[in-house]
């Protein structure tokens, strides 16, 4: 009997497309000697489960099944390609857990924790990793600009707490900028990330469970053509990524020690990444990605490739994992 597959994609976020790439590059790679897969689309309007010849078919969210000529079609796992909410977030797989389905990415505590850059920096800073210099901002608060930059510098990043891609980001060169980021950063979420502007080599390292054995992949060292690694650098083509990173042997492996840890500090799983900038020939951890994003041009595919790993062999590895 094959493994019937949900590869749940698409998201309610701004970074739906991106998911809706990433879970069609899992569809086209996956192992169909081992698995039966569907795309399950998870919008707002609806969910909707479609087969190979593109027939669709409505989801019952009582139990996440569908019928199919009769028949009910339920998921023995689901295969977490959702960048933002519900997916990376917690709630799909708070849900999917009451309903004893496993997924391949981490459990809902720690999808919620990560999503949260403020809380996800506060409860590694007693691990000793080495973050920039933050301010917390609700909406709501009084905001003293003066007072923020005195602690931060200038420039600085106003980034908006819980949203991804790069939505919501601005990178701050005086105090007449700040209200205007301010709100591009509240129209993402109602919470605003205040950071010190880090001088460095950016890199991201991908962490994995391949094998059973938690991996650091080969790293890849991203050079922004844009101001910072903004959305246009990251999914139009407006970056270098390179892979291997052009950093030395010995700072290969601190910051692939520091990603291993943080995965296992979080209880992380399945496929991520995790982001550094080199400052001060220290890796200064940024965020890490529980959903990754895996279309052609992601740096996790790119990072399998380099280490010679097969996507149909990574994504069998994370499906094994989140059953077993």
């Amino acid at each position: 009997m094959k493994t019937i597959v949900a590869i749940a994609m698409g998201g309610y976020s701004s970074e739906f497309q991106i998911s809706l790439n990433s879970g069609n590059v899992v569809y086209k790679h996956i192992d169909l000697e081992k698995y039966t897969p569907y795309r399950v689309h998870i919008l707002k309007e609806e969910w909707l489960a479609f087969d190979d010849e593109n027939h669709s078919y409505v989801i019952n969210k009582n139990d996440f099944s569908f019928i199919k000529q009769g028949k009910t079609i339920r998921f023995d796992v689901v295969f977490n390609t959702i960048h933002g909410t519900p997916g990376e977030d917690g709630k799909l797989q708070a849900y999917l857990e009451l309903l004893n389905i496993p997924q391949t990415a981490c459990d809902f505590y720690s999808a919620a924790l990560t999503f949260n850059k403020r809380d996800t920096i506060s409860v590694l800073k007693p691990y000793g990793i080495k973050t920039a210099t933050n301010v917390f901002i609700n909406k709501g608060d009084t905001v003293n600009v003066n007072q923020i930059i005195s602690k931060v510098g200038l420039p600085c990043f106003v980034k908006a707490n819980k949203a991804g891609s790069s939505f919501g980001i601005s990178k701050v060169y005086n105090a007449e900028e700040f209200p205007k980021a301010l709100d591009v950063a509240f129209k993402e979420d109602d919470e605003v990330l205040v950071e010190s502007f880090l001088d460095g080599t950016e890199v991201s390292v991908g962490v994995i469970t391949y094998n059973t054995t938690i991996t650091a992949l080969p790293i890849t060292e991203i050079v922004s053509e844009n101001d910072f690694f903004d959305y246009e650098a990251k999914y139009n083509g407006q970056s270098q990524e390179i892979t291997p990173a052009r950093i030395s042997d010995t700072q290969r492996d601190e910051v692939q020690q520091i990603a291993i840890k943080i995965y296992k500090t979080l209880k992380l799983k399945g496929l991520t990444r995790a982001e550094f900038i080199f400052h001060n020939n220290e890796p200064h951890f940024l965020e890490v990605n529980t959903c990754p994003g895996l279309s052609e041009a992601s740096i996790i595919p790119q990072q399998a490739a380099e280490a010679g790993i097969s996507l149909k062999d990574l994504f069998s590895n994370v499906i094994a994992a989140a059953i077993h």
